[in-house]
């Protein structure tokens, strides 16, 4: 039998003379075809092994800066408390020195009293004296 009889049949032979159910020309493109799905399902692969690691990183990335985020506020609030602090002693060393301010100023008020009844102490006693 010739080739062509054999080609109306679905019979081909290849390159290598070995009989194909299909035409030499769709088994390459087939083949070239399954090539190209297999290159592609691993470039789908990579793909999503990148995307997976790329993901990961963006998830450690993304506690990092929620953990410094937490330091920052904390270290904020921190802040703010201490100026809050600062603030409440200051009042109550302003209240303190005005407190020792009257204080002292009775305590003036009182001395000059005391140096008045001591001068007329004084004179009493040297009238006294000199009778």
């Amino acid at each position: 039998m010739s080739s062509e009889s054999l080609e109306k049949l679905g019979l081909f032979f290849d390159e290598l003379n070995r009989v194909r159910v299909w035409e030499p020309e769709a088994a390459d493109k087939t083949n070239d075809l399954k090539d190209e799905c297999k290159d592609f399902s691993q470039k789908i692969t990579d793909f999503h092994k990148i995307s997976n690691e790329f993901l990961t990183s963006i998830q450690n990335l993304s506690k990092h800066v929620e953990k410094e985020r937490i330091k920052a506020l904390g270290s904020s609030n921190l802040l703010k408390s201490m100026a809050k602090q600062r603030e409440t002693q200051r009042k109550q060393y302003k209240s303190l020195i005005i407190e020792k301010s009257t204080e002292l100023e009775r305590l003036r008020v009182q001395h000059q009293s005391l140096l008045k009844i001591e001068s007329e102490q004084q004179d009493i006693i040297d009238q006294i004296q000199m009778y």
